[in-house]
């Protein structure tokens, strides 16, 4: 079968919750095309939804490297991260990414979050306020994020 079709069948099979046959499809993928952009960002979304931090956050640092101008991977590092070793950790990841990406949303969002998380509630502020003018869909978010609890208080 075709590389394509078995990705394609991993993201559909990810899509429905089938996290084992997502990684299973993925797995079914010969060298070189699963060392694809693609495949990898994939794979990246199989151990997040297995919640292994740690081999998501080795696997999306190895990503970044090879991919630098997609957001989403230092996003998922930094998500990683967080949960495998430290908030520390995780910010010096966005505040890297923050140097490549200064107008992704995202990456100021959990900027803001990890102010917050730390008790500097003006940077916080500063952050999410700066998130939601470049995206207004996170003014939702900042009202219900536990992490902006603080925040909000």
């Amino acid at each position: 079968m075709q590389a394509k079709r078995r990705l394609s069948h991993a993201q559909g099979y990810l899509g429905l919750g089938m996290v084992a046959e997502a990684a299973a499809e993925l797995d079914r993928i010969p060298a070189p095309e699963n060392e694809s952009v693609e495949v990898v960002a994939v794979r990246l979304a199989v151990l997040q939804e297995q919640g292994n931090w740690p081999a998501l956050a080795i696997a999306a640092g190895a990503f970044v490297s090879r991919a630098p101008a997609e957001p989403a991977g230092w996003v998922t590092w930094a998500y990683a991260l967080r949960r495998a070793d430290s908030l520390a950790a995780a910010e010096k990841i966005l505040l890297e990414a923050e140097r490549h990406h200064p107008k992704e949303p995202t990456i100021q969002f959990n900027l803001g979050c990890y102010a917050c998380l730390r008790g500097d509630l003006a940077a916080a502020r500063k952050r999410v306020d700066r998130a939601i003018a470049l995206d207004p869909k996170f003014a939702a978010a900042a009202a219900s994020d536990p992490d902006l609890a603080a925040l909000r208080g």
